[in-house]
């Protein structure tokens, strides 16, 4: 079946540019012109995955996002953000938003396309495995689902994958250049903090269990297995 892309792009050139090379490359894609008709066409109709440029008229992309994050019905959806040349405070921010990536215009059709499978196939991947336990923390890699003490616990896309990588590797300490080319596919020092915004926000939701994602100084992070002493 092929997979629904939302493009939210409020200049239309760029718009119908986009389009036709995802279509092209085996897709299928609807428009969004703003933030608002954004949120309403995910109101209406199930998507893959969202195209999101930050800069469009009423609510920006960054405020779509953050939305989109706080809905239990979407906090799973795998967004892309489009952002200017320079912005790099905007694709920080993003990131922390629990987006999976960004584009940096000017690109090229190629680039946004290989850049979309992968975010595509990175959560696919997800799906491989079966059932991690810590005591009463299970990830249900299959049904893309977390509980503690039975309590199902909504993660974003990206905290899911974050926290199976943990899970998967119990007792590994983890650098933020590993969890950050693992999870997001990106290599760059400056969003180092993007990892430790995102274990901040993981333990919170996670509560008690939370406190199984441990912090190494001056090394990274590791999962520690409940029943470790």
């Amino acid at each position: 079946m092929k997979k629904r892309i939302l493009i939210v792009e409020d200049e239309k050139d760029i718009a119908r540019l986009i389009q036709y090379n995802l279509d092209k490359a085996g897709f299928m894609c609807d428009t969004a012109g703003s933030g608002e008709d954004a949120l309403a066409a995910l109101a209406r109709k199930g998507f893959d995955l969202l195209l999101l440029d930050v800069m469009l008229p009423g609510l920006d992309g960054l405020e779509v996002c953050r939305r989109i994050r706080q809905d239990a019905r979407l906090a799973a959806l795998p967004v892309i953000m489009l952002t200017a040349k320079g912005e790099e405070v905007d694709r920080i921010v993003g990131l922390e938003l629990g987006a999976e990536d960004y584009i940096v215009k000017p690109f090229s059709p190629r680039e946004l396309v290989l850049r979309v499978k992968a975010v595509l196939r990175r959560q696919a991947s997800v799906g491989n495995a079966d059932v991690l336990r810590s005591g009463e923390l299970i990830l249900d890699k299959a049904r893309h689902k977390v509980t503690v003490e039975g309590r199902e616990i909504v993660l974003t896309a990206m905290e899911f994958r974050f926290l199976a990588l943990l899970m998967g590797r119990p007792g590994r300490i983890q650098s933020r250049e590993v969890l950050l080319n693992d999870v997001w596919g990106i290599d760059a020092d400056v969003y180092t903090r993007t990892v430790d915004t995102h274990v901040r926000r993981l333990r919170s939701k996670l509560g008690t269990a939370g406190a199984m994602i441990e912090t190494v100084i001056g090394a990274g992070y590791r999962f520690r297995q409940d029943d470790e002493n």
